[in-house]
């Protein structure tokens, strides 16, 4: 039931003590002072969208702008239906610890005015909704979504160094716990191989259970679940341990021993599908990611948070979307498509797109 919005926090205190005061339908255009993108994103998907509003649950878009009391918790089924953060624009210098304070949303569904995550680029992820928070883990190949290859990524939250967000104007909202409501703490870790996002109820524990102090520890120590590529399911699952919390000792990062992380809390009732898919395929080109880049000190993040990340050179993707695509798009058939001429590429994308015309 992960129902993600991701828009922007006005003060880092109202996070903690203030109660929802946007929803999508009535968002500003800016929400944050210093916002790069915009939270007023309309419904159409368009692949170099500025929209800073993330959403997840497949059952969500019918109820989307519904403030009537009769929209309920809608069924545990939002494996396909859940959004990142990652950066606007490709390049050996788009790392995440470049670009925390800009990145905009890329979603797996169309309808909010968001881009889309392109086929193939999830190879694995794991859903959960817990009595605290609800959660999506996984892996995958992110240079789709621009962020470059090599990148072992970073931290994005509502609260950032300044109480302004990482990024600047990102806001979340659920209905996984009733209404449609924003949620001020969240917690999302990116890198070229692995993501992993958490909303927490709004709850006097929720700044405990997504926690946003750990930013170098990365997806397998901040929220320890299934990470496992080949597999895409949803389930019900205990909350388990809030991260940094010992029984009565909470551990501080740079501390001179730090713990391991916490057991992968118990789930169950979970469904699996075959894969995620929109009909969005990508359309690559390469661009090297310099030794510099791929070392480069990420400001309020970490070089630690995917262990799948290479650390040595190699490609960032820009991508392109082609709307008449089919909705099994694949890995292979993305290299395929990559390595044509450039000439080949226009002419393949303008058939199949006046092909869809011909069908409408």
């Amino acid at each position: 039931m992960l129902s993600l919005a991701v828009l922007a926090l006005p003060l880092a205190v109202r996070a903690q003590t203030h109660s929802a005061t946007f929803l999508p339908s009535d968002a500003p255009d800016h929400s944050e002072q210093g916002q790069a993108g915009t939270n007023r994103c309309g419904t159409a998907f368009n692949q170099t969208s500025s929209c800073q509003n993330a959403f997840s649950k497949s059952s969500f878009f019918s109820a989307l702008f519904d403030r009537s009391p009769s929209f309920s918790r809608p069924p545990v089924n939002s494996i396909t239906d859940w959004c990142i953060w990652a950066p606007p624009s490709p390049g050996p210098d788009a790392v995440i610890g470049n670009t925390e304070r800009i990145e905009v949303a890329w979603c797996t569904k169309n309808g909010t005015g968001t881009r889309l995550i392109p086929d193939g680029a999830i190879t694995g992820a794991h859903f959960v909704q817990t009595p605290d928070f609800v959660q999506v883990t996984g892996v995958g190949n992110l240079t789709f979504v621009n962020v470059p290859a090599g990148d072992q990524g970073g931290e994005l939250d509502p609260h950032g160094q300044d109480g302004n967000g990482n990024p600047i104007g990102g806001l979340v909202f659920s209905s996984a716990f009733g209404q449609l409501e924003e949620i001020f703490e969240w917690t999302n870790f990116v890198s070229d191989s692995q993501f992993c996002f958490r909303a927490c109820k709004p709850a006097p524990m929720a700044p405990t259970w997504c926690q946003h102090i750990y930013d170098t520890m990365g997806c397998n120590w901040n929220m320890p679940a299934n990470y496992d590529a080949g597999v895409f399911e949803q389930c019900m699952g205990d909350s388990g341990q809030p991260m940094g919390v010992y029984g009565t000792s909470t551990f501080f990062q740079g501390e001179p021993s730090t713990p391991p992380a916490h057991p992968i809390p118990p789930s169950s009732e979970c469904t699996p599908i075959s894969t995620i898919a929109n009909g969005i395929v990508a359309i690559t080109t390469s661009a090297s990611l310099t030794q510099h880049n791929t070392n480069a000190h990420f400001s309020h993040q970490n070089s630690g948070l995917s262990t799948q990340a290479s650390s040595t050179g190699g490609t960032a993707t820009a991508t392109q979307a082609s709307t008449g695509a089919s909705p099994t798009g694949t890995n292979a058939a993305d290299a395929a498509i990559a390595s044509r001429p450039a000439h080949v590429i226009r002419a393949v994308v303008l058939a199949v797109f006046i092909s869809a015309l011909q069908l409408l």
